[in-house]
């Protein structure tokens, strides 16, 4: 009975060493589009390899485990998907796609590899011969995180350009060196003017780390490994048939999710950043502005603007008329203010202690820079174009006022439209009475000119007197 156990016991310890073996992926092994595409993680849940993108394939990690396959790594995200004919190979010092003009390297290990393994933990690793880690893809995240992975001091997660293209997004999440964890949109400075998250632990030095727990627990550890900022709370369940995962969504929010396996479900949301999706900056592009419809984002062009390209929020607005210069006006043109309650990032070229709209309104009206002005009830800040960052919200007492081109009626023929009812008729009253003043000098001017050159012509050594 205990030979029947002692062979029972090695007959384990063979199969489980073989399982190893086959979780394992020897140098010289190789990945097609067409067959054997992926390398499976022991338990068959992670998959390393080719995955359907646009009209081709692209190479990176998924959940092959889950009905919803899920993206949670992509090698050289911004290169054109690869052909349907592609093949990978695993050389000594990395992974490769053979092309006509040499190798284009996916992977570049640190040294020499003799064998990677796809790990039920998601993280795709090569090591040496001497089981050292050479390379290792939790060390180069793209937009998530998983259980037991880090954001490195310094390092940045970037949101996918949309759900099926997992190219570089417009949105970014930084660890930053000073030791704050912030969101900015992408090609910004780290700046605050720029953010719209911020863990607001500046200050706490270099090498702080975003971490990830098993249970859930986002958070931030600085250089002594002290935990000096909860993210999310943790405490989540712990058992096999759970996942989760921690993502830069395409809106720009991020999120922890999961995933329970025993009933087959979808990602759940266990946490955000915001749950106010126009939060955000840069989801709307410029000169529009966001609003949420039945909590879903929605961007709005400003008042006779149009989309530059339709379906492509971020592509921004443009105007739908044409505007005229200032020492140029059309007689059959005008110009008159829209309001917006709505905010934007202020860059103003000029701020003016106001407190009628009427007076802020015509102030930019008559100020050929001015395309838009804030007003605040105290301050009336003028604008330029483009405007950006813009979003409604209710119940603010900052409203924008936009300047649009609107055609006038054939008989009628004014510059400016006056918004208002205090000062209706002030602006024609206007107009006339400086004309005239204007004719009454030229007048003048001209009989000074034509006097003083008939004296000096007549009387060259003489003064004419009046």
């Amino acid at each position: 009975m205990a030979c029947m156990a002692c062979l029972l016991l090695a007959l384990a310890f063979v199969a489980a060493e073989a399982q190893q073996m086959q979780s394992n992926i020897s140098r010289g092994s190789s990945l097609t589009t067409t067959t054997n595409s992926t390398w499976l993680s022991r338990s068959g849940l992670y998959a390393f390899g080719f995955y359907r993108q646009g009209n081709g394939y692209a190479v990176g990690i998924f959940l092959a485990g889950i009905p919803q396959k899920t993206v949670v790594w992509t090698a050289n995200r911004d290169d054109p998907p690869v052909s349907n004919n592609a093949t990978l190979l695993f050389k000594g010092d990395g992974l490769a796609l053979p092309t006509a003009e040499g190798q284009n390297y996916l992977v570049k290990s640190s040294g020499s590899s003799s064998y990677a393994s796809m790990l039920d933990s998601g993280n795709f690793v090569l090591y040496n011969s001497g089981r050292e880690i050479v390379w290792q893809s939790f060390d180069h995240p793209t937009d998530t995180l998983l259980p037991g992975q880090r954001l490195l001091s310094g390092n940045e997660l970037f949101s996918a350009n949309s759900e099926a293209d997992h190219s570089t997004g417009i949105f970014r999440l930084k660890m930053q060196n000073d030791g704050n964890l912030v969101q900015y949109p992408v090609d910004t400075p780290d700046t605050s003017v720029y953010s719209f998250y911020s863990s607001f632990t500046d200050g706490e030095g270099e090498n702080v780390t975003l971490n990830f727990g098993a249970d859930g627990h986002l958070y931030l550890l600085n250089r002594n490994g002290s935990n000096i900022r909860n993210i999310t709370d943790g405490g989540l369940p712990t058992d096999e048939g759970k996942l989760y995962l921690m993502r830069i969504d395409v809106g720009g929010i991020f999120r922890l999710y999961s995933h329970d396996l025993k009933k087959n479900a979808i990602w759940s949301v266990e946490w955000e950043s915001s749950k106010d999706k126009c939060i955000p900056k840069g989801l709307c592009g410029l000169n529009s502005y966001c609003v949420l419809i039945d909590l879903e984002p929605d961007c709005k062009c400003l008042p006779r603007f149009k989309s530059v390209n339709q379906g492509n929020q971020t592509s921004g607005c443009e105007r739908n008329f044409v505007a005229d210069a200032c020492i140029n006006r059309n007689e059959n043109f005008t110009y008159t203010m829209e309001e917006l309650e709505s905010t934007w990032e202020d860059d103003s070229y000029m701020s003016l202690r106001l407190s009628d709209k009427d007076d802020c309104i015509q102030g930019c009206l008559e100020d050929c820079d001015c395309e838009a002005v804030f007003f605040d009830g105290t301050n009336c800040r003028k604008q330029r174009l483009p405007l950006r960052y813009g979003r409604r919200v209710d119940g603010i007492s900052f409203i924008a006022l936009i300047k649009v081109g609107v055609p006038t009626k054939p008989d009628t023929d004014p510059r400016i439209v006056q918004l208002g009812s205090k000062k209706k008729g002030r602006t024609d009253i206007l107009i006339i009475g400086l004309s005239f003043t204007a004719l009454i000098h030229f007048v003048l001017d001209f009989r000074d000119c034509v006097v003083e050159t008939q004296c000096l012509g007549i009387y060259k050594n003489e003064r004419c007197e009046w």
